[in-house]
């Protein structure tokens, strides 16, 4: 650890120690492991191994399930505890994140927003967040936290370089995520397009077409997650019918529920790139990832400046 780094100290969430510690080396420190055990009844210990008081804490913490949002919350509430000098937070991935409104007259609970608002009523001072599917979680504080949206654009647009791919389309398989299709588009310099897609039910959805550019191209279905992968591998046989030669799929969170992985399988998909910031998800015969810990490095490197001075 370099000298500048002695008064911080960076840690995580169970499920995101992997991610925790390639931040901690791009960050040239030496990553801490909370001390966690189970009792008999099932309640679980914390501690931390040495003296935060004074320091700026960093916690990486996906929240993708209810124990490990839990447990975030735990951290961060302990951090204040201790007396740290800053508590300041990464989500690599914001479980909920697709219910940040509630339909009319639905009585559902917006999860997204009250789930990330319970995070910050335990007073981080800092929270990053990773392409998040919608930015209105951002202001569901009373002004009090600083937040961030950190976008992965430049590192997809890095790997896919990396492919060194030709005559290539990238496809939105929908028509709210087409902008940030064709910012990446732009910068990639290459055609898109966006599938027409419906959702009737809460899992469910339907794609109806594609245009015709995609015809003898290889086709890149861009998103921000696979959850089930049910629309992603409807875009794409759609792709192939239009007349598509072959089809990848990009998504920055690769939940990847279900039997999703044999559905892939079973529709012809052989290739799936994506980030490290889903608990669990590891390069193999099917994923290629790419780590977002230089970036996010890099951002807590700026932040953690500024707020020295």
């Amino acid at each position: 650890m370099s000298a500048s780094n002695h008064d911080k100290i960076i840690l995580a969430n169970e499920a995101s120690e992997a991610l925790g510690r390639r931040i901690a080396q791009c960050m040239d420190m030496t990553f801490t492991r909370v001390q966690k055990k189970f009792f008999t009844d099932g309640e679980i210990y914390h501690a931390f191994p040495e003296d935060i008081a004074g320091r700026d804490v960093i916690i990486v913490g996906a929240t993708h399930n209810d124990e490990s949002h839990l447990e975030l919350i735990d951290l961060i509430d302990g951090c204040h505890y201790y007396r740290a000098r800053t508590v300041n937070v990464v989500i690599p991935f914001l479980g909920y994140s697709t219910m940040e409104q509630a339909k009319p007259d639905s009585n559902e609970i917006p999860k997204g927003i009250t789930r990330t608002r319970q995070i910050f009523r335990a007073r981080p001072d800092f929270v990053a967040f990773i392409d998040l599917h919608s930015e209105a979680v951002l202001h569901a504080h009373r002004g009090d936290v600083q937040t961030l949206h950190i976008n992965t654009t430049n590192l997809i647009v890095q790997k896919i370089r990396e492919l060194q791919l030709s005559n290539f389309v990238l496809v939105s398989p929908d028509y709210g995520r087409s902008k940030w299709v064709a910012r990446l588009a732009g910068q990639l310099n290459a055609p898109h397009t966006a599938a027409d897609k419906d959702r009737y039910a809460m899992d469910k959805t339907m794609v109806h077409q594609v245009a015709s550019v995609v015809k003898d191209k290889l086709v890149i279905i861009c998103d921000d997650m696979i959850r089930t992968g049910g629309s992603i591998v409807q875009t794409a046989q759609r792709c192939r019918e239009a007349g598509a030669r072959d089809t990848i799929l990009f998504a920055t969170h690769l939940v990847l529920a279900g039997q999703s992985r044999q559905k892939f399988k079973e529709h012809g998909i052989g290739r799936i790139i994506g980030a490290d910031t889903y608990p669990g998800v590891e390069s193999d015969e099917l994923l290629d990832i790419f780590s977002v810990a230089p970036l996010v490095a890099n951002t807590l490197i700026r932040h953690l400046g500024a707020v020295g001075k």
